[in-house]
């Protein structure tokens, strides 16, 4: 089987959209979080999702643009994103929002938005934090988003280097990576807001028949999606980041 893994869409159909020019044939599309904030076309993000097969789960956006967290949890550009986006979701979108699960399991694979062991809020972007979020999920594998960077991390080797961290794992663009024997999580890093100093969008594919998973960026029109931001009236430094992939 083969699979698009995807994360942190924000509301960026033009993001989106380059990314499923980019994919090719997939049997599903794995989704983990944060459709919709910060950027300028929720509903259609969402309305493009539901087109294709696939699943999804529930981000901090995704729950804040609902109400189903505490806005101030959110810095203040988040929060005027959050309560745009608030506005403009239909009560059947909002509907797909609130029925969206926090975690899945797929095969051997464990699905979250930001760890197993803290759904919405936890980043994974630190060696020891990855090694604490190992007793939280039981299959080899762990797909998570939320930090918008594109990760890999492994179990600790108990025979080298640091037997209470893990260690990060190398990777080359476009080419595929061996899953591997150990237990390892994957952040395919973000489609619409990047975050890793690379502005183009990030995702992943995963092939189970062929044991592999290839990390990919696309680009796309980034000045597309800021105009419709400035349009729509929102915070002037979520519309200047995707410049820069800050």
């Amino acid at each position: 089987m083969r699979y698009a893994l995807i994360s942190d869409i924000h509301s960026n159909l033009a993001a989106f959209q380059a990314v499923l020019d980019d994919v090719g044939q997939v049997d599903e599309f794995w989704c983990l979080g944060d459709v919709v904030g910060y950027g300028p076309d929720p509903n259609d993000c969402i309305d493009l999702l539901r087109s294709l097969p696939h699943l999804c789960l529930a981000g901090n956006h995704d729950w804040g643009s609902i109400g189903q967290v505490e806005l101030g949890y959110f810095n203040a550009d988040a929060r005027a994103a959050c309560l745009w986006t608030a506005r403009q979701l239909t009560p059947a979108h909002r509907q797909y929002l609130q029925e969206l699960p926090l975690t899945l399991e797929r095969d051997r694979f464990t699905l979250a938005h930001g760890s197993p062991r803290n759904p919405i809020w936890e980043y994974v972007i630190t060696a020891s934090v990855a090694k604490s979020n190992l007793a939280h999920f039981s299959t080899q594998f762990c797909l998570v988003g939320h930090s918008h960077l594109p990760l890999i991390f492994q179990e600790p080797d108990k025979d080298k280097g640091n037997p209470n961290l893990c260690r990060l794992v190398d990777y080359a663009i476009g080419e595929p990576l061996p899953l591997g024997e150990a237990r390892r999580i994957f952040n395919p890093g973000s489609v619409g807001q990047p975050r890793d100093g690379d502005a183009r969008a990030s995702y992943a594919i995963l092939d189970t028949d062929n044991e592999t998973i290839e990390y990919r960026r696309v680009a796309y029109p980034i000045e597309r999606t800021q105009q419709r931001m400035q349009a729509a009236g929102l915070p002037s430094k979520l519309i200047a980041r995707l410049s820069f992939g800050m």
